[in-house]
């Protein structure tokens, strides 16, 4: 029998902190993946010695690591968690209640502040489609089977994941999320300059 829900952690070279996130997860009952993205620590082992199912790819990003994520789920529900220690285990619940109520099919956790200029914007061209707060958060339930037939084209998942969302006619709610302060150094995200060509191309599609 599937379990109900496989929460998918993109990793690379997280070996400093992926024992905390799996540690507080694990208890919880879930089918956990870690899908390790050519690190080179010991994400992987430490990952595998503490009993979760581990795939490793060659380096090729957050995108290519939470679909391939998705492909090994064994559940009916995908929830995408960072591994750097920034959401908290406890939201998962908030984010599957309504899929499991059959509510929505996706349900997007929303931060309260979202920490780059760049991504505010994507967020707030993205609104004039489908109002969303938040589209590039980490933390997020999908239904599996609409999961397995996402493309999410460009940089990152920011704004292009939620209009496939909207085109595919999926129902999409948000709820709000707690996120952790950790000592992790964000670079200026050059890449959504060129996210917003792949959002904008995703905005004037007909449905």
């Amino acid at each position: 029998m599937a379990n109900k829900v496989s929460v998918v952690i993109p990793a690379f070279n997280e070996g400093s902190r992926i024992s905390n996130v799996l540690n507080e997860l694990i208890p919880y009952g879930h089918e956990v993946i870690v899908v390790d993205d050519g690190s080179t620590d010991d994400t992987a082992e430490i990952s595998r010695n503490l009993g979760v199912k581990v795939v490793r790819q060659k380096n090729s990003g957050y995108i290519n690591a939470i679909k391939n994520g998705f492909k090994h789920a064994n559940g009916d529900i995908c929830v995408t968690l960072d591994a750097d220690g920034e959401h908290d285990p406890k939201d998962i619940s908030k984010l599957i209640g309504p899929i499991l109520a059959n509510k929505a099919d996706i349900v997007l956790g929303k931060r309260h502040h979202i920490p780059r200029v760049s991504e505010r914007f994507i967020s707030w061209i993205t609104s004039f489609k489908i109002p969303i707060h938040d589209t590039g958060t980490g933390l997020r339930a999908i239904r599996k089977d609409i999961a397995l037939n996402l493309n999410i084209p460009g940089k990152c998942i920011c704004g292009v994941s939620v209009l496939e969302y909207y085109h595919m006619g999926a129902r999409i709610i948000e709820v709000p999320i707690a996120i952790r302060s950790i000592s992790k150094v964000r670079k200026i995200a050059w890449g959504h300059f060129i996210q917003l060509f792949y959002v904008i191309k995703l905005l004037f599609k007909k449905n």
